[in-house]
């Protein structure tokens, strides 16, 4: 049995539960925090979630994960089968994650956990999400799935980050920079009448309500 480690606030740990509902693996879950204790750091060497552990031993790095789940469960496809189109799929979920999510991170302190950020940080962040958000409206297709006309890896991967990025953008600059991602407003519409997506949200809706019942 695949246990997906990590709590559904994440929307690394999303973008693998994802995987995992639409392939159609059996799973469990297992709430963990990410930390330094050596009880993470035997499943995470870096502490960092989510991580999976399997019947040969576990994995870390969301993209890994999606890599192996892929291969080792070939039902249900959610990557393209020709080389090219495969790598074109990867291509867009590094593009994002590298060049748009991981720069908006810098954000989520004050926007999410009453923490505070440099006004410097969010001219900083502000010109190197359009840069990134510019790059990646080079590669996506939004026809009507971000790599074409199929579900694929990449919406499974992207659609969390892109609902932090709206929600953290509206609340540190007053501005949906969501909507500066061509097609972007089609695609969430899409993506809510997924079954799967409604559970994923619907989770991560109870987890955030969850969370900050404790604050």
């Amino acid at each position: 049995m695949i246990r997906l480690c990590g709590f559904p606030i994440s929307n690394y740990y999303n973008k693998v539960k994802l995987v995992l509902l639409e392939k159609g693996i059996e799973f469990e879950e297992q709430t963990v925090a990410p930390g330094q204790t050596e009880t993470v750091l035997q499943f995470s060497p870096a502490g960092k979630i989510p991580f999976l552990l399997t019947d040969h031993g576990s994995l870390s790095e969301s993209q890994v994960i999606l890599e192996y789940l892929e291969e080792a469960f070939p039902q249900n496809p959610l990557y393209p089968a020709e080389p090219f189109e495969r790598a074109k799929c990867r291509e867009l979920i590094q593009h994002f994650e590298l060049n748009v999510e991981l720069i908006a991170r810098r954000l989520y302190g004050e926007a999410f956990f009453g923490g505070s950020v440099s006004d410097e940080t969010k001219a900083e962040v502000r010109e190197k999400i359009g840069l990134g958000i510019d790059a990646f409206n080079r590669l996506a297709k939004f026809s009507p799935y971000i790599a074409g006309d199929r579900f694929t890896a990449a919406d499974c991967a992207l659609w969390p980050s892109f609902g932090l990025l709206s929600s953290a953008t509206q609340r540190i600059y007053g501005e949906d920079f969501l909507q500066k991602v061509t097609g972007a407003t089609d695609y969430m519409s899409l993506m809510e009448s997924r079954p799967h997506i409604q559970k994923v949200a619907a989770d991560r809706a109870a987890a955030m309500s969850a969370f900050f019942a404790k604050k």
